[in-house]
């Protein structure tokens, strides 16, 4: 049996592919406990200085699986309030959860339809870069449903308030060209370059110090939620950690002698 979700590390880059193609890549439980799991062990990886998340198949992810919605809504015992906020919260909660820890930089390599769940997914990656048969749905509406999976903290911070409401209240969906304009994705490449479109990106980012760059995610995302005067005191918290780094020092020495630095990632 496949695995829910690969992993292949090449260089600093390692790569996460949804990989149930059948439902395209819908957030099945065994893809929520291999994204968790991975996260874990990419945080305990200082060799990992990048990752990319993308689908395999036709499709990024479908998010929720409709198959198992017509069973829940036709079965003989319906679940309590209780037990279906458990079930979300002991279930696809724990991938926003995950991802929102993750140190290193993560790129969607988004191809084909990121659609309700699988929209939010990506938009819980720090870059985001479609194909362009890429298409984007925060259609939870369309179901009867809402966002219960992060996205309605996530979208608001990748398009604003205004488009997140637009996408949500209409359920409309956005192809890669628009999701390009409103700031959805950084960009649009041929469906055919786009995994060596993202596999480029992640490189150049997993060429640099790794605890520069960890720390740098780390202050970017925290800075967002304190008062300018903490986001100082945390900038100036992690350049007395970084100052101290070998590889400073190598990138230091390195440019004074005209020559590229060697980072041994400490």
């Amino acid at each position: 049996m496949s695995e829910a979700v690969t992993y292949e590390q090449v260089g600093g880059v390692v790569t996460l592919t949804l990989n149930e193609p059948d439902t395209r890549n819908a957030l099945s439980p065994a893809i929520i406990d291999a994204i968790v799991g991975y996260v874990a062990r990419i945080n305990a990886d200082l060799t990992v200085g990048c990752v990319i998340l993308t689908g395999a198949g036709e499709g990024f992810s479908s998010g929720g699986n409709v198959k198992r919605m017509q069973d829940r809504n036709t079965a003989a015992v319906q679940k309590a309030p209780v037990d279906i906020r458990a079930y979300y919260t002991t279930g696809i909660q724990r991938i926003p959860l995950a991802l929102h820890t993750l140190d290193a930089p993560i790129i969607a390599a988004v191809n084909g339809a990121a659609i309700g769940a699988g929209c939010d997914l990506a938009s819980m990656c720090d870059i985001r870069i479609a194909g362009r048969s890429a298409k984007f749905g925060e259609s939870f509406a369309r179901m009867g449903l809402v966002s219960g999976d992060g996205g309605a903290w996530f979208l608001p911070k990748a398009v604003g308030l205004s488009k997140a409401y637009e996408m949500t209240f209409t359920g409309d969906f956005v192809d890669a060209e628009e999701a390009a304009r409103i700031g959805l994705v950084s960009k649009v490449v041929d469906d055919a370059a786009l995994l060596d479109e993202a596999r480029a990106m992640a490189q150049r980012i997993a060429a640099h110090p790794v605890h520069s760059i960890r720390m740098s995610k780390r202050l970017i995302r925290d800075s967002n939620q304190v008062s300018l005067p903490i986001a100082l005191d945390m900038a100036a918290a992690s350049q007395a950690l970084v100052q101290t780094t070998h590889d400073h020092k190598e990138a230091v020495q390195a440019f004074a002698e005209k020559r590229k630095p060697k980072f041994e990632g400490r």
